[in-house]
């Protein structure tokens, strides 16, 4: 059940160019697209979402063409947009009930069974006489996921789920959407490097509407191996080393000094050690040549 997305682009009408000939190969398992904000991810989203369409391209989920049978595809989808809506004052249950009998379960011993299923899987069942509308945070978003997983939806997207979590709360998410990233096709939108690190098979960097990067955390990692240089400055060095050096990052320390690290295929000088590289390192080379293209 593979995700093909071919030579999708889209401009607004206000000019900016939202997404620029993305083309991407996505297969079962849990897929993160990472990028800052205003990157174009929220509209590659909502255009595999059916939400919008795009000014040219193919999408094709398992043999349906997305673009002409937007139906057949509503029916395999469970979609979480950055903002899904204030509810009222019912409890999950019923709300999921309500949901249920949209999503078209008319048998209610189907639904009951449904119900407590999802409820379990997103750690929702010792809250569910409780309103929704008085749900942290974490718990809004995990019962966003409980009611896309209604109809057993074969591709799942989530876009910025994690943004404005606390630690634990996020940390619990995460487990959640690991857990049905098993036997789904699930695709994750973040800005969080860190998000992409602890549950995503492959990933794609996406910035300006294009596709800078894609593959699986350790390859892209393997690729800066020997390339990533690091040594400790004070502060007012720092613009004499950027104007010098390919910094791609910095860091304070608790005296004030700074760590920073430089992307590099020789060593700058013999005062900078060589480093492993990370993931966020690969986000920040990525971003900075694009940059450079611009």
């Amino acid at each position: 059940m593979n995700l093909s997305i071919t030579n999708l682009s889209k401009i607004y009408p206000n000019g900016v160019k939202a997404l620029d000939d993305v083309t991407l190969e996505i297969k079962p398992g849990m897929f993160g697209l990472l990028g800052p904000n205003g990157a174009g991810k929220s509209s590659l989203m909502r255009t595999i979402a059916t939400l919008q369409r795009p000014d040219s391209g193919t999408i094709t989920f398992d043999q349906i063409d997305v673009l002409k049978n937007q139906m057949d595809l509503r029916k395999v989808l469970g979609y979480l947009p950055q903002e899904f809506g204030v509810y009222p004052k019912l409890s999950a249950v019923d709300l999921l009930q309500y949901f249920a009998r949209l999503k078209g379960i008319s048998s209610g011993a189907d639904r009951q069974k449904i119900i407590n299923r999802v409820l379990e899987v997103t750690n929702l069942w010792d809250v569910r006489n409780k309103s929704v509308s008085g749900y942290s945070g974490g718990m809004k978003q995990r019962f966003g996921i409980a009611q896309l997983l209604l109809n057993d939806p074969k591709l799942i997207i989530v876009d910025e789920p994690t943004a404005g979590l606390d630690p634990a709360e996020r940390h619990r998410f995460l487990n959640v959407l690991r857990e049905i990233g098993t036997d789904h096709t699930v695709i994750f939108s973040t800005h969080i490097v860190d998000d992409v690190r602890e549950l995503c098979h492959e990933m794609a960097i996406l910035n300006g509407g294009k596709i800078l990067l894609r593959g699986t955390p350790k390859e892209t990692i393997d690729e800066l191996s020997g390339k990533i240089w690091v040594r400790i400055i004070t502060r007012e060095q720092l613009d004499e080393y950027t104007q010098k050096y390919n910094v791609i990052s910095t860091n304070y320390n608790q005296d004030n000094t700074l760590n920073i690290r430089v992307y590099s295929d020789l060593c700058p000088d013999e005062s900078f050690v060589p480093a492993d590289g990370q993931l966020e390192d690969v986000y920040f080379v990525a971003l900075k040549k694009d940059q450079h293209h611009v």
